[in-house]
């Protein structure tokens, strides 16, 4: 609804109509000559071969990984989506690194995970845009136009509220997204203190003239576990180890 897609397709029939000589629409346009046009835009499985969306979706990419040029224009509209959030984020993001480190064409990658924002300090040449929206009175108000940087925020329940899901439902969805932003938020300042050098991390605890040595011991522990080793049954026991020593 915010146009996003459109904004996509247009670029290629843009891109089509500049290199049979045709007039396009812009006031000016100045545009490289593509020796290719690749687009994974939209869903659509294939019962017939037995492929499912998502297996679609990787094949058409693959066919644009492996055959685009740095002359190539490449049309990429939520890759990632039809897997689990993780498994589509890692894909994603590695698919953006591909083609910017080893294939160099001028693309357009659009993508629901606002984490992927984050790469454009790490790709030089990668920017971010997003279709501006705005809420008025409750209302939100699509602008159709793109500007600089990333989304700030997405609005998912809004369009369902457009789409005139039932209105209990949408409550609980708020509700449910200000807890998971809310756990969200938790987990960062805690990332925070295991991400910080453990130097520093003793020096601020024991500044706390409330901390005894037995916490500096629990945040040394915390900082050399490797919690990828453990099992759940030997999580839950150190645990059960560290709130003792906390209550001592």
């Amino acid at each position: 609804m915010s146009g996003k897609s459109t904004y996509m397709r247009q670029m290629a029939h843009i891109a089509i109509l500049c290199q049979i000589g045709c007039y396009v629409p812009a006031r000016e346009a100045s545009l490289p000559i593509f020796d290719q046009i690749f687009t994974r835009i939209g869903a659509a499985d294939d019962l017939v071969s037995g492929h499912s969306t998502f297996m679609v979706e990787m094949i058409e990419t693959n066919y644009a990984i492996e055959n685009a040029t740095k002359d190539s224009l490449i049309l990429l509209d939520e890759i990632g989506r039809g897997t689990a959030t993780f498994d589509g984020m890692a894909l994603a993001q590695s698919i953006i690194e591909h083609i910017h480190d080893h294939i160099g064409a001028k693309t357009l990658f659009s993508t629901h995970y606002h984490e992927l924002t984050q790469l454009e300090s790490k790709c030089a040449s990668l920017e971010n845009r997003h279709v501006r929206a705005e809420e008025h009175e409750g209302q939100l108000i699509f602008m159709h136009k793109v500007m600089d940087g990333p989304s700030d925020k997405s609005y998912g329940i809004h369009v369902a509220e457009i789409a005139d899901l039932p209105k209990s439902l949408i409550k609980r969805a708020k509700h449910l997204l200000h807890d998971l932003e809310r756990e969200k938020i938790a987990t960062q300042r805690q990332l925070s203190l295991f991400d910080a050098p453990l130097e520093e991390v003793v020096e601020d605890v024991v500044a706390e003239s409330s901390v005894n040595a037995s916490h500096v011991e629990i945040i040394e522990s915390l900082q050399n576990l490797d919690v990828y080793q453990l099992t759940p049954m030997q999580a839950m026991n150190l645990l059960y180890e560290l709130k003792n020593k906390v209550n001592e």
